[in-house]
C-alpha cells in the first residue's frame, strides 16, 4: 500500500492507517466500517466521502461495485493509486450519480462536515433505488462537544445528537431500521482508568497545543495507543446519548 503519510497531508482531522499517533481515531472508525459491510455484500455501493480510501478498499472486497466520491482532489487520486477503487472529484451538495442508481450509500464521518445535511440526505434518498440502504456514522454530539450547541471541531460545521440524527433521517424519507453506538469495550475502558478517566483525553493533552505530526508523544502513551484493534471498540444500542459516534442503518421505502 502507498504510504499514507507522504501520500496525504495530515491536516489534523483526516484519519489515515498505518500511522501510531491516529491508530486510536482509524480504529474508532474501522470498526463501523466492520460491522457495516455485511450490508454492502455483492451490491452496488457508493461512498460519499471517502477520504483517504481504506474503507472504501474494505467495501471493494465484498461489494458487487464501489464507487468512491471526494472533494478533496489529492484524496481522490490516493484512492485510486493506493487501493485501485474508481474515485471521483464531486461535491456533495449535489450527488453526480443517476437516480435510482445506487443500492447502498455508506457515508461514514462525513455528515458532521456538510454545510446542508438536509439537502445531502434528500439527493441520498434520490440515487438509491427503493429499498436502497443508506449507512451513516457521524460523532455523538453529546460527547464529541458537551454542554455546547457549536462544534469543538473547527472542521465540524454541525454535530448531532442521536435523535437528532434520527430526526432527519426520517425527515429524508428513510426508514431508521438500527441505530447504534460505538463504544469502548473492556481493555479500552482499563487504559481509560490508567489515564486518569479518559485514553481520548489523554492523546488531545498531547497533540492539542502542537502542529500536526509534530507532538512529542510519551513513550507509554504511544504504545498503548498503537496497539488498540478495532475489536477494542463494542457497537450496540443502549446507553447512546453516552456513545462515542452514531452509526445508523436507514432504508429507502
Amino acid at each position: 500500500m502507498t504510504d499514507p503519510q507522504t501520500t496525504l497531508h495530515l491536516a489534523g482531522e483526516r484519519t489515515v492507517p498505518g500511522v501510531a499517533e491516529e491508530n486510536y481515531w482509524f480504529r474508532r472508525h474501522e470498526i463501523a466500517y466492520q460491522e457495516l459491510l455485511p450490508h454492502c455484500v455483492g451490491r452496488a455501493v457508493l461512498e460519499a466521502g471517502c477520504g483517504e480510501g481504506y474503507g472504501a478498499a474494505m467495501i471493494a472486497d465484498r461489494a458487487a461495485s464501489v464507487l468512491a466520491l471526494d472533494y478533496d482532489l489529492d484524496a481522490v487520486r490516493h484512492v485510486h493509486a493506493a487501493y485501485g477503487v474508481p474515485a471521483v472529484q464531486a461535491d456533495l451538495g449535489r450527488i453526480p450519480v443517476r437516480t435510482g442508481a445506487v443500492e447502498v450509500i455508506m457515508h461514514s464521518q462525513v455528515l458532521e462536515h456538510l454545510p446542508d445535511q438536509e439537502g445531502f440526505l434528500a439527493d441520498c434518498h434520490r440515487v438509491l433505488r427503493p429499498g436502497g440502504i443508506l449507512l451513516v456514522t457521524t460523532p455523538n454530539r453529546l460527547t464529541f462537544s458537551p454542554g455546547r450547541d457549536t462544534p469543538l471541531n473547527p472542521y465540524h460545521t454541525r454535530e448531532l445528537a442521536p435523535a437528532e440524527l434520527a430526526g432527519l433521517l426520517g425527515a429524508a424519507g428513510f426508514e431508521v431500521r438500527e441505530l447504534l453506538g460505538v463504544h469502548h469495550g473492556p481493555g479500552l475502558c482499563e487504559l481509560d482508568t490508567r489515564y486518569g478517566g479518559s485514553i481520548i483525553d489523554a492523546q488531545l493533552e498531547v497533540v492539542l497545543h502542537s502542529l500536526p505530526g509534530q507532538a512529542s508523544w510519551p513513550s507509554g502513551l504511544l504504545a498503548d495507543v498503537t496497539a488498540i484493534r478495532a475489536e477494542d471498540f463494542v457497537l450496540h444500542a443502549e446507553a447512546l446519548d453516552e456513545s462515542l459516534d452514531l452509526v445508523a442503518v436507514a432504508v429507502r421505502p
